[in-house]
């Protein structure tokens, strides 16, 4: 079996040098020397021994990125465009320093401690936590390092959290509606749980809505599954009522599916109903016409909460335990002054 000794004497180099190329540190390798190394690990069909790494060490490098869903649920968890954005920063960051992200959805906390059994994780992160769930008392429970992302929860324990300016982002989007004449303005969102992401931005587009004088009226909330069959439904049925001029939503995922029912049905976009969406990813950019929506850095939180985990890990202090990320507009073609 060839070992890293044996590629290191073959190449001309120390036995720490392969060892950084092998895990994507070469910042301090030239190019020449990480191309002959891969060169020889190609022709030797080297395998890293992780296995044996793992006994001598006591460390797997293995942390985990859980989603808790429903069963039923489990097999779509993937699709979310924005949570695919958050994951590959979050394993960008972590391979650059050795590490290896498994990522599983589980339904309930005893699936979530078998799991951890099963692969020894050294540390686990969990997005969207809410303090009523069992889940999250298992995860107070643990002994490995805990991060959360876009969680509202009083007790963070041991753990910590990267968060958003989700309030503020909901404001954002309903005052730029109102600044442009619209007063019927639907709120869409995924079921709203109480401490949640989607009660924030229910909250902000409550503040904008009296910042602006317009009363709240509780049959513009609407709450619909993120599946895309559900979603262009839920626009064709927007489409029926002739009193609204104007959707907010909460994902930019469900403006697009929201869109596509609402012009299915006749309605066109922004002529006569403007959508606003939150998240800003790539299909904002591909829809037709191009989507107003609220940014916020899918990367930047992956790479913060990243780097939290790894301090952890190393046994480092981290200097918050709730870190809290800025949004902020960008207006495209999506909306129209009334």
């Amino acid at each position: 079996m060839v070992t890293i000794g044996d590629i290191a004497r073959e190449a001309g180099v120390s036995a720490t040098t392969v060892s950084n190329v092998i895990h994507g540190r070469t910042s301090r390798v030239s190019a020449q020397t990480e191309a002959r190394i891969h060169e020889i690990i190609r022709r030797s069909d080297y395998v890293p021994n992780q296995s044996a790494r793992a006994l001598q060490s006591r460390s797997t490098k293995v942390v985990a990125l859980i989603n808790n869903l429903e069963s039923k649920d489990q097999d779509k968890f993937m699709s979310d465009p924005f949570f695919m954005d958050l994951t590959g920063a979050v394993e960008r960051a972590l391979r650059v320093e050795g590490f290896y992200l498994m990522v599983r959805a589980v339904s309930n906390g005893d699936e979530l401690l078998e799991f951890l059994r099963t692969w020894n994780v050294e540390g686990v992160f969990a997005p969207g936590q809410f303090e009523q769930d069992p889940l999250y008392q298992a995860l107070l429970e643990l002994k490995v390092p805990v991060v959360l992302t876009d969680s509202y929860v009083s007790d963070l324990g041991r753990m910590h959290n990267v968060g958003l300016e989700d309030r503020e982002g909901g404001r954002l989007a309903t005052a730029h509606l109102i600044q442009n004449g619209h007063r019927r303005i639907v709120f869409a969102g995924p079921k709203i749980k109480a401490g949640g992401v989607v009660e924030q931005r229910l909250l902000g587009y409550r503040q904008a809505l009296e910042e602006g004088g317009v009363e709240f009226d509780e049959s513009l909330v609407y709450e619909c599954e993120f599946s895309t069959t559900k979603m262009i439904e839920q626009g064709r049925k927007l489409a029926m009522r002739t009193d609204i001029t104007a959707v907010f939503a909460t994902a930019d995922l469900l403006a697009a599916g929201l869109m596509s029912g609402l012009q299915q049905a006749g309605r066109m976009v922004p002529r006569d109903i403007s959508v606003v969406g939150f998240d800003d990813i790539n299909l904002c950019r591909m829809t037709m016409p191009m989507l107003t929506t609220i940014h916020q850095d899918a990367s930047a939180k992956g790479r913060l909460a990243s780097e939290c985990m790894l301090r952890l890990l190393k046994q480092e202090a981290v200097e918050t335990s709730n870190q809290v990320l800025p949004v902020r507009l960008v207006s495209r073609d999506s909306v129209r002054k009334i």
